[in-house]
């Protein structure tokens, strides 16, 4: 059993800390190696282990972390350290080939694949199970599985909060339920699952974990903040490599997106993604991580009860502080791309709460926020004029599927100075 994530490359360099490996391995069986070199001492570890004890069961874990931890350098174009160690770990795998007849079994987990990029040009026998239909539950728990094996603990868990077992089971399938790899069978986040029912309250676990810094400066500086319903194919999904990381495949395998629907003819399908708890953390982590601030969810609240109470100015204060943690640059297309993204997670972020909207085709309105008592439909301008805004919303008449609501609606025109970082033009009308 190898696990790259426990392996001291960092420090030790990672043909040193294969090596290591090989010798902890080679004491635990009472062999020793002849060889000097890390390929030839692990194919002796095989041969040996084999004709001592019976064919080898192997497991290797995260065998890609040696490439992924240095994926933010080569964002940056510096490949050096991300390619040594892919030429290192192509070396290690290649012994495998060859040593078929001292393997019973063979298993290897990562959250990428870079078969793409020679990483095992040399063992072309591999069975890849990440969109295998007979392996679309092996990561997860199904809905049967989650009631048939932890009873006890939703009926504990539905005491504690005060809720009904179906009105807990419902609110376990929003949080944790969604990951999917054949578009059809959805199951549950363990991780998720397991941290929910022994602290009891609706958290964000999974992402407690680590915070996604290196695909978020991607999102940056590629612009791309809107990744739902993202239209791919199979064969796309393995179409990057070192040089030419695609974000979307990154955000697939790295299970921020999910299989939301797939044709098994064609190989198309779309991605989103799986649930509350991924998307919340998605949209909070990039708010943060635009305005260069950790206080994403104390402007959300804020912002909420600003809707809430229908007080505008205080709306129009959140959104002039978060813009003004974006970077202090002269205006150019990309900064406007900022302004886009950020604006997108706010509402985005917000809809999780409330009923929010963000709209992107061409003739809707930017944003619609509908509390219980009204409905804000936002225009958006950037170094314009606000009387535009105001005018393209009476114009397309975006109030029409909201007048039978009974509901106060509300018009807001607003003009985004990109240089100053501040909204200049902000104009409110009765719909």
């Amino acid at each position: 059993h190898f696990s790259f994530d426990k392996m001291d490359y960092k420090d030790l360099g990672l043909e040193e800390a294969i090596k290591i490996s090989l010798q902890d391995w080679a004491k635990t069986y009472d062999i020793s190696f002849s060889e000097q070199s890390y390929k030839l001492q692990f194919e002796q570890l095989l041969k040996q282990v084999s004709e001592k004890y019976g064919n080898v069961v192997l497991l290797i874990d995260e065998y890609d972390k040696p490439i992924i931890d240095y994926l933010e350098h080569a964002e940056h174009g510096d490949y050096t350290q991300a390619k040594a160690n892919q030429a290192i770990m192509k070396n290690f795998y290649s012994v495998l080939k060859s040593s078929g007849e001292y393997l019973y079994f063979f298993l290897i987990t990562g959250v990428s694949k870079f078969s793409k990029v020679s990483l095992f040009s040399d063992l072309n026998n591999l069975t890849d199970l990440t969109l295998h239909p007979s392996y679309a539950t092996i990561v997860g728990y199904t809905q049967e599985e989650l009631e048939i094996y932890f009873g006890e603990y939703i009926e504990s868990a539905a005491t504690k909060l005060q809720l009904t077992r179906e009105d807990l089971l419902k609110q376990m399938q929003v949080w944790y339920n969604g990951f999917s790899w054949d578009g059809k069978t959805r199951v549950y986040n363990p991780f998720g699952v397991l941290n929910f029912f022994d602290q009891q309250w609706f958290n964000n676990y999974w992402f407690s974990t680590g915070t996604p810094t290196f695909l978020l400066n991607m999102m940056k500086r590629h612009n791309l903040y809107d990744v739902e319903n993202s239209a791919t194919n199979a064969l796309l999904l393995d179409k990057y490599t070192i040089d030419d990381l695609n974000l979307v495949p990154l955000l697939f395998q790295t299970g921020y997106l999910t299989v939301k629907t797939m044709n098994p003819l064609t190989g198309n399908m779309v991605l989103d993604y799986p649930n509350k708890e991924v998307r919340e953390c998605m949209y909070g982590f990039m708010i943060d991580g635009l305005t260069h601030s950790n206080k994403s969810y104390d402007s959300l609240r804020a912002l909420l009860e600003g809707f809430q109470n229908a007080d505008l100015d205080r709306v129009k204060g959140v959104i002039n502080t978060l813009l003004a943690g974006l970077p202090s640059e002269t205006f150019d297309e990309k900064s406007e791309g900022l302004y886009h993204g950020l604006l997108h997670f706010i509402f985005k972020l917000l809809g999780i709460y409330i009923k929010s909207e963000v709209h992107s085709s061409k003739g809707r309105a930017d944003s619609v926020v509908e509390t219980p008592t009204h409905v804000f439909i936002f225009k958006f301008k950037f170094n314009r004029s606000v009387a535009e805004a105001i005018k393209q919303i009476k114009k397309k008449q975006y109030a029409d599927n909201y007048q039978t609501s009974g509901k106060l609606i509300k018009g807001i025109g607003v003009n985004f100075v990109t240089v100053e970082r501040l909204i200049k033009g902000w104009k409110v009308i009765d719909l």
